[in-house]
Order: C-alpha cells, then structure tokens, then sequence
C-alpha cells in the first residue's frame, strides 16, 4: 500500500549561487520536512551565508530551483513571490531592529505590509507575540534600551509576527553569553513545539548544533557543496570524513550530545 508522504517546506534542486562570477555553491539539492530543525553548517567561507541569502530571495541562483510547499520561489513572479515570502519569517544575525521604532513598531512592521489588519488588531498580536518570547510589555521600547538577548527575542517576535510556518535563522547566538544562548536554544525548541514551526538555522555554534538540530547539512568551500547530512551525533561518532569529524568533534560539552533540550524542558518556560 502506498503511503503518501508530506510536501516537504523547502525543495532545493540543483542549486548553484555566488557572486559577480564567482561560485560559491554549485549543485546543491537537499529538502526540508515540516516541523524539522535544519542547521547549516560549515567553516567560515564554506558557503552558509550565501546559500542563506538565495533561500530568503536576497540572492538570484545562477542555476537551479528553490520551491517552499512544492511552488517555485525561483520562478515565481511578484505576485507569487509575495505570497511564498509570508509563509517565512527571518530572524537576521544583526537582528535588524529599527533603532528609531519601539519594539512594538518593529514587530508591526511586517503586519502593516501583509495584511490589512486594523490598527487596534495590529496592536493585540503584537502583544501576544512579546508575551510568545517572554517581553511581555516591553512593546514601547527602542532596541537601544534592551540587552542582547532582548533584542534577538524582539527580532523573534517580529519574524512570528505571521505566523509563519518557517523561520529561518542566521547566527541566533551569536554576541550572547553562554546561559543567555541557552535561553535562546529554549526558546527556538519552544516555539517548534507549540506552533509546529520548521526552522533553519545557520550556525556553527556547536553546543546548539547538537541541543537542536533534527538534522544538518555541512557545507565545504573546496567541494562548493554538501559534504555531509545527517543527525549531528550520528554524524560525529560514524563520519568517515576527516572534515566533518574534526568540525563535529571540537571541544563541546558532551553533556548537551547526552542530556539535550527536550520539548517537555520548554513547559516551565511558556512565557
């Protein structure tokens, strides 16, 4: 009997990318199921950042497909674009906050392109979304005036802000401390499992690599590709690759490999 499995949220085919000639990323093609926790790693140059900026439509590919819930990003005209780019939220490394705007307005932003919603409404899931990542009426706020840590979970807020069914995420503990990283590790696996989101996360943090991922994907600049894919402690105890063996197996603590953040750690922390 046939058993018909799920579109998966992001198809990449064949995908080459890279800049004024130059290729980064040649041949890549890997999908991402609903509900997974991707990461993308590899060492610096390795081609993270830019297989980034061709998933959320800040880079044109060379060659290839990119499709999110089988319809073409790549091809898809403005219209359609426009559709596909409400269905993922992105939460940059910078963080991106206007530093002008209250937090509040920061996370209406995304609100007052895509929807026509009314003021009053806008208002309520911006305060739902601060109360979702745990800065329940700091709404009035400028980035300026918060840590850190605060102003990835702003940024957080304001890529929920629809939503989406994806988020994507470049560099989500970079700049923080140790225990406000594992915050944010919480938070990410919190989110997952209340609202089924599916994450990809660039990052080569390794004590979140192996606290969150389902699965990665490891890129090397000499290859211009993928040289490994799979669950990272699979990865790191039975790669026969050198490359992925030394990335994997730096000094981490083993005890995250062993005693990882679980849905049921999330609980406490609703807020």
């Amino acid at each position: 009997m046939k058993t018909d499995r799920p579109t998966p949220v992001i198809t990449v085919t064949s995908l080459t990318c890279g800049y004024g000639g130059t290729t980064v990323l040649q041949d890549v093609s890997f999908a991402v199921q609903p509900r997974e926790v991707l990461f993308v790693i590899g060492g610096s140059g390795c081609g993270k950042s830019t297989l980034l900026r061709c998933l959320i439509g800040l880079l044109k590919p060379v060659h290839g497909d990119i499709a999110y819930f089988g319809k073409s990003f790549t091809d898809a005209d403005a219209t359609q674009r426009r559709d596909i780019l409400k269905n993922f939220g992105v939460l940059y490394q910078n963080n991106a906050l206007w530093s002008s705007m209250t937090i509040a307005e920061n996370i209406a932003l995304p609100l007052e392109e895509h929807t026509s919603l009314s003021q009053g409404d806008r208002a309520e899931i911006v305060a739902l979304k601060l109360a979702e990542v745990g800065l329940a009426g700091s709404g009035g706020l400028y980035p300026s005036e918060l840590s850190g840590g605060m102003q990835k979970r702003a940024a957080l807020a304001r890529a929920l802000a629809l939503d989406p069914a994806l988020v994507f995420f470049d560099e989500p503990s970079e700049g923080l401390d140790p225990v406000t990283s594992h915050d944010m590790d919480r938070l990410i696996l919190q989110v997952r499992e209340t609202f089924g989101t599916t994450m990809v996360i660039v990052s080569h943090q390794l004590t979140s690599i192996f606290r969150l991922a389902d699965r990665v994907i490891m890129l090397n600049h000499e290859t211009r590709g993928i040289i490994a894919e799979g669950a990272p402690a699979a990865l790191a105890a039975t790669s026969t690759d050198p490359r992925v063996r030394d990335f994997l197996n730096q000094t981490v603590d083993l005890a995250e490999r062993k005693n990882p953040l679980s849905p049921a750690a999330t609980k406490p922390d609703a807020k």
